[in-house]
């Protein structure tokens, strides 16, 4: 019976069964608890559970306790089985990472409504994955790092977007750089990002300007001197950076053409940071302004030195993962929700919510939506990470089809998970709009990601490859538009 049991949790056949500490001579089978004596008459199960040696007052003091332990278990507590995260890739270590973080996740989750309410940066909580080296996942262990795969990398960082949505968002520059790093020519560069890395810095971003600049340019501008380079200008959108030791700026060469990376360091005198994003989500993601006057640069990647990686996919990739870390918060709260409430509405059946007919098809579809979304974020990330490893694709390919698979995958799960943010009002009513419960910050935070590089575009990049073959474009930057680009008035 034990093998059974354990085999059948294993295997994930069953839907629901019972906790096994809570009916300790009772056997959970297909969500209805089969007492010993049901247990005797399935003749399917192939045991029996009548002690022939017993005595009739032993028998009976047996018999008082197995109905005791039969009617607790029917009052217990399903455990939930269904999958939380779909599928399990071959070779995984999410298990054994999951093991390591899931503790930070919990301490992080506990507060993040309250720091969401009382717009509250988490500097602390970004510390707590810092000790841990969370952003030293991808690399390899001969390194100081995780070996983890790009799909584990990514499914850990959902359960990070469920804990809280704004710290798996404002990583979102150093997950990039990573990938980048990894692979860049320069054995030099890469060894020292390496270690820096794996001692657990961090590294913000820094590329998009508020405005004036034209696209596929920067205001910000490079000092090359005898002496040194260094970097000036000011940048808007700065994500994770606020919390960073680096950031890396986008920026003009005067004596060269295409895109410039300056990395440097946020802690130079020359560096001011501002909390100033306005947006009404992912508010806490140090999305805001910063200034650099003169600032030295550390390590500057030039259109050569850059390496050929699709980085825009993964930049794309990591908002969804994120995505789908609210939905799967989105589905938490509704569910504890639906739970603990006693009243019932006029217009529903008068039973309890949980178990109101209608509350139950709303939980399942948001429950489905979150499974939906999550689902198509990791099979793009694995398509990802296979089209990494084909070596037989020039750079350009590998660019395109990274690109496709990002906004196919953008094109899916914004829809899943808007819908279901709002969709958890439809069964509270009222009580739910309460500042206390701070609800709506699901649907805030996934509409605020939803606007990062708009889906339509994205939608009709796929369908211009589809019918006319055309491949994605590369832009630099965004900024003003051609005149030939505006519509005149």
């Amino acid at each position: 019976m034990a093998e059974w049991f354990n085999q059948t949790i294993q295997s994930g056949r069953e839907i629901w069964l019972h906790d096994a500490a809570a009916t300790p001579t009772g056997t959970a089978r297909r969500g209805k608890v089969l007492t010993p004596e049901a247990m005797e008459a399935d003749s399917s199960l192939g045991i029996s559970t009548t002690n022939p040696s017993a005595t009739d007052p032993q028998r009976a003091a047996v018999e008082q306790a197995q109905q005791a332990a039969a009617a607790a278990a029917q009052d217990a507590e399903p455990r939930l089985l269904l999958k939380v995260t779909p599928g399990t890739p071959v070779g995984s270590q999410y298990d054994e990472l999951a093991g390591r973080f899931r503790p930070v996740f919990a301490r992080i989750a506990a507060g993040a409504a309250e720091r969401d309410a009382l717009r509250r940066l988490p500097i602390e909580q970004v510390g707590w994955l810092n000790a841990e080296r969370f952003g030293a996942l991808r690399l390899p262990a001969s390194e100081g790092g995780y070996g983890a795969s790009l799909t584990d990398t990514f499914r850990l960082l959902i359960e990070l977007g469920e804990a809280d949505s704004q710290i798996a968002h404002l990583l979102r520059a150093h997950i990039a750089f990573v990938e980048q790093i990894l692979v860049h020519p320069d054995e030099a560069v890469r060894a020292k990002w390496v270690a820096r890395i794996a001692a657990g810095q961090l590294i913000g971003n820094a590329y998009a300007e508020r405005g004036g600049n034209r696209m596929g340019s920067w205001n910000t501008q490079l000092n090359v001197t005898p002496y040194g380079v260094s970097v000036t200008g000011t940048k808007y959108y700065c994500t994770g950076t606020i919390f960073a030791d680096w950031t890396v700026v986008a920026a003009t060469n005067p004596t060269r053409e295409g895109r410039h990376l300056a990395v440097v360091a946020t802690s130079h005198s020359g560096v001011q940071i501002y909390d100033d994003w306005d947006g009404f989500g992912q508010q806490l993601t140090g999305t805001g302004s910063t200034v650099f006057d003169d600032v030295p640069v550390d390590t500057l990647f030039g259109p050569t030195e850059q390496p050929h990686f699709p980085e825009s996919s993964i930049f794309q990739l990591v908002l969804l993962a994120v995505q789908a870390g609210i939905a799967r918060a989105t589905l938490a709260d509704a569910r504890a929700a639906v739970q603990a409430r006693t009243r019932a509405f006029t217009t529903g059946t008068g039973v309890p919510l949980r178990d109101e007919p209608q509350v139950l098809q709303l939980i399942g579809e948001i429950s489905a939506q979150s499974f939906a979304a999550e689902s198509v974020v990791l099979a793009a990330v694995a398509e990802v990470e296979s089209l990494f490893a084909q070596e037989e694709l020039s750079p350009q390919e590998t660019y395109t089809a990274c690109e496709l698979v990002a906004n196919r995958a953008q094109s899916a799960v914004q829809p899943l998970v808007l819908a279901a943010a709002s969709k958890l009002f439809d069964g509270l009513g009222a009580s739910a709009t309460s500042t206390s419960c701070n609800f709506d910050r699901h649907w805030r935070n996934a509409r605020t990601i939803a606007t990062h590089n708009p889906a339509i575009y994205r939608a009709r990049i796929i369908g211009d490859y589809e019918v006319n073959g055309t491949p994605p474009a590369t832009h630099d930057s965004a900024g003003e538009a051609a005149s030939s680009y505006i519509r005149q008035i």
